[in-house]
């Protein structure tokens, strides 16, 4: 932690993408941070009005921060790169890079995970659809983590980088020390987003990463990549003070050891294909009774089952 500070303001900025918003936050530091960056339209329709409020512009942002390699994190880093006039440095875990770099890693990571169990012909089509018109651009990130590092923004604001895998290889927490406000993306799902299923793609990492943040990082400001749900279903935002963080993470751990129970008890009878839309994971939706649409994208049910079925074969 740094010594002596003055708290750097956080600001939640909102942009459009169909029937949600999706969420990037700027750090007003002396040299201006984004996390994350929505899709191809966010910088334009979303950070840019936000910023002009603040009498600041995308001109102004000098470090771009990716938590994580997906679709709705990465989708305006080219965009909003483009409009620091390529001054702007952009940062991103070494294991997610690839999907920051190249469109078509997209693809190859639904066909090689939940798009197997999905059953759509046209699956492979409809994501490569998908990532040329929301990724603004295939960019060559300018600094590549893996955790340990510190970012300085100036001014005496420090980011510290983690690595917090499990959602992706590549999840990173940003924390702003002096403040302990950490940025972590989607790597803390409670009952996941508008699918009510959280998602993750190894469920050893996201089980470690919830106890790390939780017993390492104890942050006092926990800023999350969507308003994740809780139990009954009313959302968390997405600033969770010190007391809903620690609520969030420890509800986060619970989740998680009922899905893995569920999922041990239905690969231990061994997997069957049904007409169930939950097919083959048909048992664990009885079991945790979920009734949400699995095929919804991101798929969450079917990349989370499948970490599991992955994890638990390389165990036996």
């Amino acid at each position: 932690m740094t010594g002596r500070h003055t708290d750097v303001p956080i600001h939640p900025i909102v942009s459009p993408w169909g029937r949600f918003g999706l969420y990037t936050f700027f750090i007003d530091a002396e040299q201006p941070a984004i996390v994350d960056t929505g899709i191809a339209t966010s910088p334009a329709e979303g950070m840019a009005p936000a910023l002009d409020k603040l009498g600041r512009r995308l001109e102004d942002v000098r470090w771009i921060l990716l938590t994580h390699g997906h679709i709705d994190h990465i989708g305006g880093a080219h965009a909003l790169w483009e409009a620091t006039g390529r001054r702007a440095r952009v940062v991103i875990h070494d294991a997610d890079a690839p999907l920051l770099r190249s469109r078509q890693a997209h693809v190859d990571d639904y066909l090689t995970g939940r798009g197997r169990y999905l059953n759509d012909p046209d699956g492979a089509a409809k994501i490569t659809a998908a990532a040329e018109a929301v990724i603004s651009g295939e960019l060559e990130p300018t600094m590549l983590v893996r955790g340990g590092e510190t970012i300085s923004l100036g001014g005496g604001a420090e980011i510290s980088v983690h690595s917090i895998p499990g959602h992706t290889p590549g999840s990173v927490a940003y924390v702003l020390e002096g403040q302990n406000a950490a940025f972590v993306g989607d790597a803390v799902q409670v009952h996941g987003a508008a699918n009510g299923f959280p998602g993750y793609t190894d469920p050893d990492a996201y089980r470690d990463s919830l106890a790390y943040l939780r017993e390492q990082i104890r942050p006092e400001k926990l800023y999350l990549g969507h308003p994740y749900r809780r139990a009954d279903g009313t959302a968390y935002g997405v600033e969770l003070d010190r007391d809903q963080a620690a609520e969030a993470l420890r509800e986060s751990s619970d989740i998680e050891q009922g899905v893995r129970g569920a999922a041990h008890r239905c690969l231990c009878h061994g997997l069957l294909d049904t007409d169930s839309v939950y097919s083959p994971y048909a048992p664990v939706a009885d079991d945790l009774g979920y009734t949400g649409d699995p095929t919804l994208e991101p798929s969450p049910f079917f990349t989370t089952l499948h970490g599991y079925r992955t994890q638990f074969s390389h165990q036996h």
